[in-house]
């Protein structure tokens, strides 16, 4: 009986959620930075229901192998009952790897602190992205450090939710070093070198293992695996069979809306 109360509120909150008002603001800046540079690419923009409060926040990292890409609003995102915050950042090679990573910890950061102004919740935010985007979502939430900087526990995040990024070191870095795509490497810059059991509820999705990128399945499944070995109490994986790197990200959104919500009614 609970499941199926449940059940029927989130019929009735999905069903208000299309209706709602929804409002858009765009380039805000959430860089200390002063080069102009940064001054360019950091900024983010904040799509949000404007008569509803306390909303799930979805913190979108776009793709593009950190070398390119940029900020938009995925269309399974809009009209969900969420605030969605979709970031651009600095990328290789004009800036290095760890400065991306600092711009997505900055974008996590700015978004905690002021998403309630947008009627969302800070305690409810999720974070995710595809590909690269997927990437910085997992460096974000495993290496501490990273959000630590800001003043806050990373551990303090609703969720992790990457598609299809990469666990190893990413390849970008690695040609960067002149290795190949093909050459793996874990080090620091790995988010598998972060596994713990103590991150927030981690959801993972790929692509079919035969049409992903770079064995993008296989190492996430291993990931997977060592989460589980380390005894962390929330890790699922998604694998989308049929769907290659590119198009994996429209049913990835749907697994992504559906575990929010199994989130949200635990």
């Amino acid at each position: 009986m609970k499941k199926m109360i449940i059940a029927a509120i989130a019929v009735i909150v999905s069903t208000f959620a299309s209706f709602a008002e929804y409002k858009e603001v765009k380039d805000i800046s959430y860089t200390k930075n002063t080069d102009d540079y940064s001054l360019s690419r950091c900024k983010l923009d904040v799509y949000y229901p404007d008569d509803m409060k306390d909303v799930p926040v979805v913190v979108w990292f776009h793709g593009g192998g950190l070398t390119g890409g940029e900020k938009h609003l995925p269309a399974e995102l809009r009209n969900s009952g969420y605030a969605v915050v979709s970031v651009n950042y600095r990328l290789l090679p004009k800036a290095e790897l760890g400065q991306v990573i600092d711009d997505a910890a900055a974008a996590v950061a700015w978004t905690l602190g002021n998403i309630a102004d947008y009627n969302g919740d800070p305690k409810k935010v999720i974070v995710t992205g595809h590909s690269a985007g997927g990437y910085l979502t997992s460096m974000v939430g495993l290496d501490k450090k990273y959000l630590a900087k800001y003043g806050i526990d990373a551990d303090s995040l609703y969720a992790l939710m990457p598609l299809s990024g990469q666990v190893i070191t990413h390849f970008a870095q690695r040609q960067s070093k002149g290795m190949s795509e093909l050459q793996p490497l874990i080090d620091e810059n790995a988010p598998l070198f972060h596994v713990r059991p103590d991150c927030p509820p981690y959801v993972i999705v790929t692509g079919d293992r035969e049409e992903e990128l770079f064995g993008r399945h296989e190492e996430n499944a291993y990931m997977w695996r060592m989460m589980k070995l380390v005894g962390h109490p929330d890790v699922r994986i998604y694998e989308l069979d049929g769907h290659n790197h590119g198009d994996m990200v429209g049913p990835g959104l749907t697994i992504v809306k559906k575990n929010i919500d199994r989130l949200l009614h635990r």
